[in-house]
């Protein structure tokens, strides 16, 4: 392809005029946010979730802009069985290869969440002048969520982990040096798979001029993922299984306990930010 010296000029010159005419942004939002699930014996207690963003609008008309960047966003929640006395039944395989139902109870389960994620937003502006200085805003669009980390950390005052072998119509209750029986204050540490969904995003505020080229941005906010970033491709205990001691088992979190199950980002709130030219 012959080397067009004066086109690649003209086009330097109109993305770089393109970059200057945008208006760049930074920002902080924080209010309710939470993982919702369709799990039946989970219930979520709310928390304060927060971000940190920056980006930029490109102006299309005096009224309209698209605008996109990167956030990075924190949800946190606490988890608890919604019948303290519920007993979860999985399937497990012991260390001879039997396969057995693994039935386990907690007594004061809890669940401390927490998720960290990156969102990439891709979104239209509306915008009108509605006094001196002070223009109305409406910004709708949708955002990539992608799950960093998603961090358990479990805790009850007893634990009990049960067998039945149907083979041999066996049950065990207490056998600790094969991993069955009861365990006081358990504490463990785990994490969920997940995957990235997709979430609509939808903002209404107003920006007030703090000089020619600055304004200060208050808006709120609400956000609804759609999809489930749980990925995982077996049910599983909430607390695994360890084959050879009642200790050390691994926390694998109540949304474990179905592999279809769906969990998504829900988040509302206010945002503050700073627009500069």
């Amino acid at each position: 392809m012959k080397f067009n010296l004066k086109n690649t000029i003209g086009t330097l010159a109109l993305l770089l005029s393109q970059a200057i005419t945008a208006q760049f942004y930074i920002g902080a939002q924080s209010g309710i946010g939470n993982i919702q699930s369709d799990v039946s014996v989970a219930e979520e207690g709310n928390r304060l979730g927060a971000a940190l963003k920056a980006g930029y609008i490109y102006s299309l008309t005096d009224h309209i802009g698209i605008g996109s960047g990167v956030e990075i966003s924190q949800y946190r929640q606490i988890v608890t069985l919604n019948n303290p006395m519920t007993v979860l039944k999985s399937y497990e395989v012991d260390e001879s290869t039997s396969a057995f139902e693994y039935n386990m109870s907690a007594t004061n389960y809890k669940e401390k969440q927490t998720l960290h994620a990156l969102q990439i937003p891709l979104f239209l502006q509306y915008k009108t002048n509605i006094n001196k200085g002070i223009d109305f805003n409406f910004r709708a669009g949708a955002k990539y969520f992608l799950p960093l980390k998603y961090k358990i950390e479990a805790k009850a005052s007893k634990i009990n982990g049960t067998a039945y072998y149907p083979d041999v119509n066996l049950y065990i209750d207490d056998l600790p040096e094969y991993g069955f029986g009861s365990q006081t204050n358990y504490s463990a540490s785990g994490e969920y798979d997940t995957k990235g969904i997709i979430m609509s995003m939808f903002e209404l505020g107003f920006t007030f001029d703090m000089g020619p080229k600055n304004s200060l941005y208050a808006a709120m906010f609400l956000e609804n993922g759609h999809g489930s970033i749980l990925d995982q491709n077996a049910d599983k205990s909430f607390v695994g299984y360890n084959p050879s001691s009642v200790s050390d088992r691994k926390a694998n979190g109540l949304y474990s306990t179905d592999k279809d199950a769906k969990l998504r980002p829900v988040a509302f709130g206010v945002t503050l930010g700073w627009n500069f030219k």
